[in-house]
Formats: structure tokens, sequence, C-alpha cells
């Protein structure tokens, strides 16, 4: 299956990405949320225009590619809304040169639930890679994972990732989650 990265807009991709959000309610759960808060995808595309060097990449399953939505209705909110150029199936959420230079940070790398475990998160790490080295200039990528979210740590690792020991505790939706630090060079 091919995908495409692309950057998503304020202006032209807050309902699929509100859409691709409800299509990962696992990851949602992870953090004590029964669905995804309304509202989420317009905050994280406003949030990613306004901090510098943040990046949303939609991950883009083009026309010819898409096994078909189950409904117009749901094909429609999932399409990239210029001009119908695809499904949007994931996002890769980072930060460029943080938290310092020549670092970037992955805050989400999700794909929607239905696509996982057929490779497309690794096609889209293949396609992202190059860029993050050879456009941008960045040596190591930084990430955290949820410490019982053994897939992802899996998934992580399979792509070069190491754990390095360090965990953080945050509040989310009051209850203290470990976040496990991983990194890569690049």
């Amino acid at each position: 299956m091919k995908i495409a990265l692309m950057p998503l807009s304020p202006a032209l991709h807050v309902g699929a990405l509100q859409h691709l959000y409800r299509a990962t309610p696992g990851y949602w759960n992870l953090y004590q949320y029964s669905t995804v808060p309304a509202g989420q995808a317009a905050n994280d595309i406003r949030g990613a225009a306004e901090t510098p060097g943040r990046y949303l990449m939609g991950v883009i399953q083009p026309p010819e590619e898409r096994d078909g939505v189950s409904t117009g209705a749901e094909r429609q909110a999932a399409t990239d809304t210029s001009q119908g150029r695809g499904e949007l199936i994931g996002l890769v959420d980072f930060r460029l040169d943080w938290p310092e230079a020549g670092a970037v940070y992955i805050g989400m790398f999700m794909i929607a639930e239905r696509y996982q475990r057929q490779g497309l998160g690794t096609v889209a790490w293949q396609l992202l890679r190059p860029w993050l080295t050879e456009s941008a200039g960045m040596a190591k990528v930084r990430l955290r994972v949820e410490q019982f979210n053994s897939t992802a740590l899996r998934f992580f690792e399979s792509l070069g990732f190491q754990l390095t020991g360090n965990a953080t505790r945050v509040n989310v939706n009051d209850q203290l989650v470990r976040l496990l630090d991983m990194e890569h060079q690049l």
C-alpha cells in the first residue's frame, strides 16, 4: 500500500484530523479518555501553527490505494478537503531543534487502527527520516512512549529507537502516566 506525507493546514484539515483521532480510540483510552476530546484537532493544528519548528505531517493514502470507507459521510470526513487528494490515515506530530539544536522530538506518531499492523508506520518513518536528516539537518530523534503501550515500544525498537533509561511521570486526566524516553541517532 502506498502512502505519502503532507503538512496539515489549519484551513483544510481540522475535520479530517478529528476523524483520524476518532479512528484511534485505543490511543485515547491509554490516557483515560473514553473518546477523543471535542475540538482536539483544532487545538493541535492551531498549536502547531503557533509553535516554531513544529509540524503536523499527515499520513495520506492516495485515492487509488483506498480499500473503501464504509459510508460517504465517513469518506468525506477522512478525505483531504483540498480536492480529494487522499484519505488521512495517520499523523506524525514533531518539533525540530527541540529540546536542543539538531534534535527532533516526536510528540505523536499515529496510524488509524484499521490500518495498523500493515507496515504503514514503518513506511511513514522511511519517508520522514531522509527529510529530517537531509533537509532539516537533524542528528537524533527523541520521543516518549507510555509504559504500558508495549505495541508502540516494539514498533519504535524495530525502527532502531532505544530506551534511554529516563522516564517522566505526567498527570493526564487525573491519572499519573509514566512515559519512557526513547532515542534514535540519525
